[in-house]
């Protein structure tokens, strides 16, 4: 299996200039293969650049112009052209597929954030001096860098990428490992249902409240875009408003990671089957399409969007697509299984009696069946018939 690690580093000044001018020379390069593409399309009768059209000419470039992509490595320059190749597949699938196309966009250095090194020991070193463990890695074109490893890599290391987020810089590693030996049986099982008011409600009556961390930022967050938005382009308290903007989304992006993180372990450790409803995040969170007025052209009726927006931060703000990714992770890694279930009138049918009404929820929290009179919390409901539905599926699986 493959794991992936992340670890902060901490290079010195030089470093960190040396790792600035990497970023910036693959963003060059990145815009400079997609002109070429674009010119390609446009003014030579509609003729396609394959990424192995750009890969032939990176000996040529790195000549060129050796100061600045000469000096580092090759590999690492042919990922960030399989990155530009990418964005264009997935541009012909969505045309294909009838979706919003999305055309590939120029990359500011602002907004170009990640080097890719696809082979240990090809432009990158992992664990190069075994002696130190202080400065584990190594680039071509910076030199050995301090990284805090808060824990042993396990297995051997595939990949190395180099991330820059705000002013701080980070290793991502992906080392294949063997298959972990799972925990041992719970004897239990379980059913979820994913919500707003609780972030978590299982079938045996337990909730997990939500957290909320985007809405209790809320306030700090609005005060430092608006200072933000009074602040002169270019001038030196503009970069240090961006950097605390950043820095209060990271702190909410960690807080929402680490709260996913141990829902998922409680449950990992505590039943070895989990179903849990198969929503479309995406879908949910969508906008309401407007509605024009049928009496006045070029006017529109009201169409919940506002209301709506705030039903869409709740939703991000939760964190049901992280929490997800990391249960999967997890329950592998453990040898637990879990399934992903229709949702449909889940917190609709009566689990007593199996009669499905939207009358039986009154209330967001409350359920009473009209059919046979139970009652109990909506939660709990949806996820008692989130977990039938994963037993029966799982039943109906071929060995």
């Amino acid at each position: 299996m493959i794991r992936a690690y992340k670890f902060l580093m901490r290079p010195t000044v030089g470093q960190a200039v040396a790792l600035g001018e990497m970023l910036r020379d693959h963003c060059s390069l990145y815009n400079g293969a997609l002109q070429e593409r674009r010119d390609a399309y446009r003014h030579v009768s509609k003729t396609s650049v394959r990424y192995g059209d750009q890969s032939a000419q990176l000996k040529e470039i790195r000549a060129f112009d050796p100061e600045r992509q000469g000096r580092w490595s090759f590999s690492s320059q042919q990922a960030t052209l399989r990155r530009l190749d990418k964005a264009f597949a997935a541009f012909f699938r969505r045309v294909k597929g009838g979706h919003k196309p999305g055309y590939p966009r120029f990359r500011g250095i602002g907004r170009f954030d990640t080097v890719d090194f696809p082979k240990d020991g090809d432009g990158c070193r992992w664990d190069s001096t075994p002696h130190d463990p202080v400065t584990p890695v190594r680039f071509q074109g910076v030199g050995h860098v301090k990284v805090h490893q808060h824990r042993p890599v396990v297995g051997k290391v595939k990949t190395v990428s180099v991330k820059r987020e705000g002013k701080r810089w980070y290793v991502i590693l992906t080392a294949e490992q063997a298959a972990p030996e799972p925990l041992p049986r719970a004897g239990s099982v379980v059913g979820v249902d994913l919500g707003i008011a609780n972030f978590l409600a299982d079938s045996n009556g337990r909730f997990v409240p939500n957290p909320r961390h985007g809405h209790k930022a809320a306030a700090k967050l609005e005060e430092a875009q608006q200072a933000l938005s009074r602040c002169k382009r270019g001038g030196k308290r503009r970069r240090k408003a961006v950097e605390k903007v950043a820095r209060l989304h990271r702190k909410v992006r960690r807080q929402r990671l680490d709260h996913a993180h141990k829902a998922a372990l409680d449950l990992v450790r505590e039943h070895d089957f989990i179903a849990h409803e198969d929503l479309r995040i995406r879908n949910m969170s969508r906008a309401p399409e407007p509605k024009p007025d049928p009496g006045r052209p070029g006017r529109f009726l009201p169409n919940g969007a506002a209301s709506k927006a705030g039903l869409n931060r709740s939703i991000a703000d939760a964190g049901w697509g992280v929490f997800l990714a990391i249960l999967n992770a997890k329950a592998e890694s453990a040898g637990r299984e879990v399934m992903a279930v229709d949702p449909r009138n889940t917190s609709r049918r009566c689990p007593a009696c199996g009669h499905t009404a939207k009358e039986n929820r009154p209330t967001q929290e409350k359920f009473h069946c009209v059919a046979c009179g139970h009652h109990a919390h909506a939660d709990t409901v949806g996820a008692l018939n989130v977990l039938r539905a994963g037993l029966v599926r799982r039943e109906a699986q071929p060995a």
